[in-house]
């Protein structure tokens, strides 16, 4: 379908390419035309104009090769149809040719004996018949004996069934009934009895002929040479048709022993069955090229009759083995019994049938069956362990799978067994992992997109229970409508937290990617022996490679939602009440005889916060510290977005009760140069959180200047706020402050020089 779209959308450049090949041409019908010249223009092409003109004519060709296919595809029946109606028209053209021929040959025998009756024989002429030498009458007389015995003769070959003498003598007597027309060495009488009984011991024959190949006793080289003799006989399409239901019959009376029941083993039931059918389909395709060669009609009538016996087979096998598997979503199942009748059938493709498509057509609705169920499968069992899973990181269990066969994620998977995930996820993965087992019929069904969505759908679910997870969104619980259990077991600690955010990474960045890329064929060799990190090898795959950007979307998600509720327990107390108020910065000056300079509340509990979970997720994301990393820069932003589009807070700062005095301004300026501080230092200080901190601190020294004050003049110098930013970060990590710290020396001096500017 899509190719159809692209030769159709090209059509229309093809047709304006058409016309300018067309005005192309005048030049050369110009008495004055230069071939030295011209092929020396059209030789001046550069590199990428010669690129784009050999795309051009790819595209031309695969448009031309595609709107081949299409309309040969579209007009095979018609032809089929056209190629039998013809081959019927000759056969009865003959019949009439030979019936004529007949009634001309009956007609002028009938008026040559009119002509003798009529005559009276003179003396002269008597004499003349006496005249006849010995020898020609030897000759009649031996013509006429034979004319006698020879009905008798090819009744006693057709009695005992002497095929072979029966055609030669079948020939003879065409040869002397053409030999007698030209000669006229026999009366018309004669000459119309022969022809009768030449005429009906064929019929005879042929119909003996085709008796015997009917008979299911009649086999082998017995059935080929009945055929054959058939087809020598001028009835060329009854014994091909004749041929062809032999076949049919056999593996019919074949199939008698075979007797599937519910009960039976699906794969072993496809295996007999395609056993039958196809080596009869052979057999049919190697008699009919060996006996009727590769004339047009025959071959698209094996054709024909191949495609039906091959969708017959395909509704016994959907019958009596795909269709329990494919309701009950054994993928795997169904993919064996697909993956044998494939087999099978690919050995005709020597014969010249290409009938893998035709299964592939309509094993294709089975397949999808089972692959949507297991996928549902996938995704209620997951949901059913999410709703006990008490979040804590495990390592990979080393059981079994429920196939009962050793687990190669446990032997196979070195990323699983590096990391940890909850007892949940490493259920889902493992589940994916037996998921991707067999993808054979999944390929050669172009089936590897719907499997890829089908499983971020699942994947997409799970992350929506993981969200559910975490504290402050049971109110929220409807909005996921495509969860199936209601019911998950709240994260309550930030370890449980955070182990959420590591079920959903690892799983989106590593495992689903790496059992994705065996829906790949290309890659699957390549896949064995290489080391690199499934995201490196996943850009060589452009479905795959936007598949795995959804995946890690739906982890952002998880993400913001977790930085977010963690901001809001910062920003807002249990009541209601804002910790990030224009009040902790208005309100300094003229409120405070002495200041101990240190970064404000919130800010430390943001620093207290991130320092935790750095700790913990470096415990739990170990070998993955850029997920760590890209998690506290997300929750750091988080919290300064917040500050940075809160319009109550500006207005205060910019229009409030009080204006923003120069003790707030640097008590502002400290808090945003610690945030920086703590950041760089934990290298999740990102291009963003720069340019929103950058952006925050113009905004305050825009309102602080509004009241008539150089805020330049009111700031200490850089490393004044370093110092006391690098001595927060070590008394709350819990360092021991050095004796005599130049800190506090450099921040009683500039208290002071502050205290000054402001006195004066």
């Amino acid at each position: 379908m899509a190719t159809g779209k692209v030769a159709r959308s090209r059509s229309t450049p093809v047709k304006e390419n058409g016309a300018k090949l067309v005005e192309g041409l005048n030049s050369f019908k110009s008495d004055k035309f230069d071939a030295d010249g011209y092929v020396q223009s059209k030789c001046s092409l550069n590199e990428k104009e010669i690129k784009q003109l050999c795309s051009y004519l790819v595209d031309l060709k695969k448009a031309s090769a595609e709107e081949m296919r299409r309309s040969v595809y579209a007009n095979y029946a018609a032809f089929i149809r056209t190629s039998k109606e013809i081959s019927d028209l000759e056969g009865e053209l003959s019949s009439m040719r030979n019936l004529l021929s007949t009634q001309a040959t009956l007609i002028h025998g009938l008026a040559e004996g009119v002509n003798i009756d009529s005559l009276s024989i003179s003396d002269s002429e008597g004499f003349a018949a006496n005249a006849l030498s010995n020898s020609e009458d030897r000759e009649a007389a031996d013509l006429d004996k034979w004319l006698v015995e020879f009905p008798d003769l090819l009744d006693v070959l057709l009695a005992e069934r002497r095929v072979d003498e029966a055609l030669v003598a079948l020939d003879e007597g065409e040869r002397v009934v053409s030999e007698a027309k030209e000669m006229k060495t026999l009366n018309p009488k004669s000459l119309v009895s022969l022809q009768n009984a030449i005429v009906e011991r064929r019929q005879k024959l042929a119909d003996q002929l085709a008796e015997a190949a009917c008979q299911p006793s009649t086999r082998g080289a017995e059935l080929r040479g009945a055929i054959s003799a058939l087809k020598k006989l001028g009835d060329g399409p009854r014994a091909h048709n004749l041929l062809l239901n032999a076949h049919f019959q056999r593996y019919q009376y074949n199939m008698l022993s075979l007797r599937p029941s519910s009960t039976s083993y699906g794969g072993a039931y496809t295996a007999a069955l395609a056993q039958l059918v196809f080596s009869a389909v052979a057999q049919a395709a190697s008699d009919s090229l060996a006996i009727f060669g590769q004339e047009p009609s025959y071959t698209s009538e094996l054709v024909v009759w191949a495609t039906k016996q091959t969708e017959a087979f395909s509704l016994l096998v959907k019958r009596h083995a795909l269709a329990s598997s494919a309701a009950a979503g054994g993928l795997r199942a169904a993919a064996e019994c697909v993956q044998i009748a494939l087999g099978h059938c690919s050995l005709l493709e020597a014969r010249g049938l290409a009938l893998c498509p035709v299964l592939l057509k309509l094993f294709r609705p089975s397949v999808e069956q089972a692959l949507n169920a297991n996928l549902k499968r996938i995704q209620e069992s997951t949901a059913a362990l999410a709703a006990a899973d008490d979040w804590v990181l495990i390592c990979p269990p080393m059981a079994n799978r429920q196939t009962g066969r050793p687990s190669s994620i446990s032997i196979n998977n070195t990323t699983a067994f590096q990391h940890k995930l909850t007892s949940s996820a490493h259920h889902f993965n493992l589940m994916v992992q037996d998921f991707f087992e067999d993808v054979g019929p999944l390929l050669s069904m172009q089936l590897g997109g719907q499997a890829l969505e089908g499983l971020f759908q699942v994947f997409n679910s799970y992350v929506n229970m993981l969200i559910k997870a975490l504290p402050g969104f049971m109110e929220e619980e409807a909005s996921f409508e495509d969860s199936v259990n209601k019911i998950v077991r709240m994260a309550e600690t930030e370890v449980q937290q955070i182990a959420l955010l590591a079920n959903a990474s690892l799983l989106a960045d590593e495992l689903l990617p790496r059992a994705a890329m065996k829906l790949s064929p290309l890659s699957q060799a390549a896949y064995k022996d290489d080391n690199r990190r499934p995201s490196d090898r996943q850009n060589r795959h452009p479905e795959q490679r936007e598949w795995r950007r959804r995946l890690v979307s739906a982890v952002d998600r998880l993400k913001d939602i977790f930085c977010r509720q963690h901001a809001l327990d910062l920003i807002f107390t249990e009541e209601g009440d804002s910790h990030l108020t224009a009040d902790m910065y208005i309100n300094i000056d003229g409120n405070a005889d002495e200041i101990e300079w240190f970064p404000s509340l919130i800010y430390q509990e943001l620093f207290i916060k991130l320092n935790t979970m750095a700790n913990l997720a470096a415990d739990m994301f170990q070998g993955r510290g850029r997920f760590a990393t890209l998690l506290l820069m997300r929750l750091t932003e988080t919290v300064i977005l917040w500050l940075s589009e809160d319009q109550s807070f500006w207005d205060d700062i910019e229009e409030g009760p009080r204006p923003l005095g120069p003790l707030g301004l640097q008590q502002f300026y400290l808090d945003m140069k610690f945030v920086v501080c703590f950041a760089s230092q934990g290298r999740y200080l990102s291009r963003n959180l720069q340019r929103v901190i950058n952006e925050i601190i113009s905004k305050a020294m825009a309102a602080y200047a509004a009241t008539g004050m150089d805020p330049y003049s009111e700031l200490p110098e850089d490393e004044w706020f370093n110092d006391i930013c690098q001595d927060a970060m070590e008394r709350l990590s819990g360092k021991p402050k050095e004796i005599n710290s130049p800190t506090a020396s450099v921040s009683a001096q500039s208290i002071s020089s502050v205290r000054s500017h402001s006195s004066s």
